[in-house]
């Protein structure tokens, strides 16, 4: 004598959504899984160690790893995630050697306004810019700039000089991981993209009362 299961229409319907979204759960995870092999194999295939461009750029650090996937930095466990990074970040920036952090200003400008350096045809010795101007207003004499970070025209004289600013200011330029795990603006201290001295010339270009960002 056979058996059969009755079951209402609506709980058939239920049932089949969720065997249908398991398996396609199953299917798109396993597509992504090959994907990111797929771009792995074609990220290195694609690109190669030319000059002082090495090819080990595109390896991603946990920070990188981490910003990359958006959905898990934007859960619980990515947040504590972020705020553990941020700390090793803050916990890698050295302070200036000679305990200065104010440089010159109009050497702080030129460096500011140049993007060049840390291509392959490059050397190790070539000067880098801190292509400043790409993301941030700085001085209203220059009428190009970009506005992926915030202005920082009259910089110090709207926030002041205090001791706290201009450790705070350094640590930004330095390693700005430190304060957003996920900061667009580049780690010129951790890459060692501007030296100690450029750092300190920027510094006072933002924080010098008689550079023109001030006035």
């Amino acid at each position: 004598m056979k058996h059969t299961i009755k079951m209402p229409l609506k709980k058939i319907c239920i049932f089949a959504a969720i065997i249908s979204g398991f398996c396609c759960s199953l299917v798109t995870n396993a597509q992504s899984t090959t994907f990111d092999k797929n771009f792995t194999v074609m990220m290195k295939e694609s690109f190669r160690t030319e000059g002082i461009s090495n090819i080990t750029r595109i390896d991603q650090d946990a920070n990188q790893k981490l910003c990359s996937d958006e959905k898990f930095y934007m859960s619980k466990v990515g947040a504590i995630k972020a705020r553990e990074i941020e700390k090793k970040n803050m916990a890698s920036i050295a302070q200036p050697a000679d305990g200065n952090y104010i440089g010159d200003w109009k050497s702080g400008e030129a460096i500011a306004q140049s993007g060049r350096g840390a291509t392959w045809t490059d050397t190790a010795e070539s000067t880098v810019g801190g292509g400043c101007y790409n993301c941030h207003e700085i001085n209203k004499k220059e009428l190009s700039y970009g506005n992926i970070g915030p202005s920082l025209w009259n910089y110090g004289k709207n926030r002041g000089y205090s001791k706290e600013l201009i450790m705070y200011t350094w640590n930004r330029i330095n390693n700005s991981k430190a304060y957003n795990a996920c900061s667009n603006m580049p780690r010129f201290g951790h890459f060692k993209l501007l030296s100690e001295k450029q750092m300190q010339d920027v510094m006072a270009l933002l924080l010098d009362p008689n550079s023109p960002v001030n006035q």
